[in-house]
């Protein structure tokens, strides 16, 4: 295969991995917030606010970069950022009872 060809290759498998981390992660957003709603446990909201967090980081450099024409090392800052935020409130979440 030739470097020009493992460019689009490579670019579908991140597109496909991106869009599964996408559902995945919603998936479990979803999980922990019905979960709160069913005992509201603030431990469980927070839990839910973090994975949304974290989810919406893992797709925010790549949209940015495509959609906006952010650059994307400011996308991918962006990204890190929010999945740092939304870890620290998992941390949180698991720690306060």
């Amino acid at each position: 295969m030739s470097p020009d060809a493992a460019g689009p290759t490579i670019s579908l498998a991140l597109a496909i991995v991106k869009t599964l981390s996408l559902i995945v992660g919603s998936l479990i957003t979803v999980l922990a917030y019905k979960a709160y709603r069913r005992t509201r446990q603030r431990a469980l909201g927070m839990l839910a606010v973090g994975f949304g967090l974290v989810t919406l980081g893992l797709v925010l450099a790549g949209t940015l970069y495509e959609l906006l024409g952010v650059s994307l090392g400011m996308g991918i800052l962006l990204e890190s950022l929010l999945m740092l935020v939304g870890f620290v409130v998992i941390a949180y979440s698991l720690y306060v009872s």
